[in-house]
């Protein structure tokens, strides 16, 4: 559960732009790196807990710990678009506010 709102406001920024790039770097990377599809899975899953209800109350901390096994602590891979990076950096941002509160 999450007591500031970081956590909130990362969300804010972020999960529009996430929900339009995700379902992309998907279908342009999903065939070379497989784990996308893993990561998009996951990242369906913490949207749907956001969207249950109030954000700040979603138990999202197994999901971060596996996006964070699956993408290596979100590190980008090195034939990818901006867009794959993009997302990396957004899910890390969701996943640093979310644990800092």
């Amino acid at each position: 559960m999450i007591t500031d709102n970081s956590f909130l406001q990362a969300v804010q920024k972020n999960l529009g732009l996430l929900e339009q790039y995700v379902p992309v770097v998907a279908r342009v990377h999903g065939g070379s790196h497989n784990e996308f599809h893993q990561v998009r899975a996951i990242f369906d899953e913490i949207v749907d807990e956001i969207k249950k209800g109030d954000a700040g109350k979603a138990d999202l901390a197994g999901r971060f710990e596996s996006l964070r096994k699956i993408t290596g602590n979100y590190t980008v891979p090195s034939d990818v678009c901006e867009s794959y990076e993009a997302v990396y950096g957004m899910l890390s941002e969701l996943d640093a506010a979310y644990s800092a509160g």
